[in-house]
């Protein structure tokens, strides 16, 4: 038969469910603690991860925009003459004072590929040679244009997340409710703030802010929208003829150099 517990007992029983429901309650309060903090890590590290793959695209896009140059630089090449290249310049659209502008001005790299054309005379080996060089160069600013029309998808892509990881990660919101679980021990008062002055709260927060992405930071110059070939197919060939005539000497030197440049 089982004897009932005296007052002792019954405060010594009493006291020890109590110390078991206050380490219950801490185990509880700890798990919950921890749950937050690796759900914020685990989604920042998403975030920061969507941002190191935009950067590099970015570059990617950046070496594109580079061969793009390139075809730029070769059809000056071809003109000769400065007075040449204002005219093509013209006849493609590109604006004064803009960024293709001024790769006018810009040295051959001959980092392309070889031009392979043939003809019975020099002077309609050349007409098709500047042809090519603005159907190479076309097709480049095309590929570019996808390439940048994409990364600016990204760009907002990634804003947005970044957006509403901060709408679901308030770090000022986050710490409030962490402390609200009133752990005391003396990890908790280090990590969540219960010792930082407001000044420190607010230069926390202000840290571990992710702030959007700014596409202009990239530094890409805006796509052209060049003239389908069709469209300005005569008025080129008529361009390269006047070329030819005019700098017959220099065209042709340059056709020798060309016929020597491999791909």
């Amino acid at each position: 038969m089982k004897m009932p517990m005296d007052a002792v007992e019954w405060k010594c029983a009493r006291k020890g469910k109590g110390i078991m429901e206050e380490d219950l309650l801490l185990s509880l309060t700890r798990q919950v603690k921890e749950e937050v903090v690796e759900n914020y890590i685990s989604e920042r590290r998403l975030i920061e991860l969507q941002i190191e793959d935009f950067h590099a695209q970015a570059e990617r896009v950046r070496e594109c925009c580079e061969e793009t140059c390139r075809r730029f630089a070769r059809i000056a090449y071809l003109m000769i003459q400065q007075e040449m290249v204002k005219r093509v310049m013209s006849l493609m659209g590109v604006p004064e004072s803009s960024y293709w502008d001024k790769l006018l001005c810009r040295k051959f790299s001959r980092k392309v590929r070889f031009i392979h054309v043939a003809a019975l005379t020099r002077k309609s080996k050349f007409r098709k040679l500047v042809i090519e060089a603005y159907a190479r160069l076309r097709q480049w600013m095309e590929k570019y244009r996808r390439a940048y029309e994409d990364l600016q998808e990204e760009c907002r892509g990634v804003n947005r997340n970044i957006k509403d990881f901060q709408a679901r990660f308030d770090v000022l919101t986050m710490m409030s409710f962490l402390k609200s679980l009133d752990v005391l021990t003396e990890e908790q008062k280090h990590f969540l703030g219960e010792n930082f002055t407001a000044e420190e709260v607010c230069s926390i927060d202000q840290k571990l802010c992710i702030h959007p992405l700014n596409f202009k930071d990239s530094s890409l110059p805006v796509p052209l929208a060049l003239p389908p070939l069709e469209v300005i197919r005569s008025d080129l060939a008529e361009l390269a003829h006047e070329v030819y005539h005019r700098y017959q000497p220099q065209a042709r030197d340059l056709m020798e150099s060309q016929a020597h440049h491999g791909p």
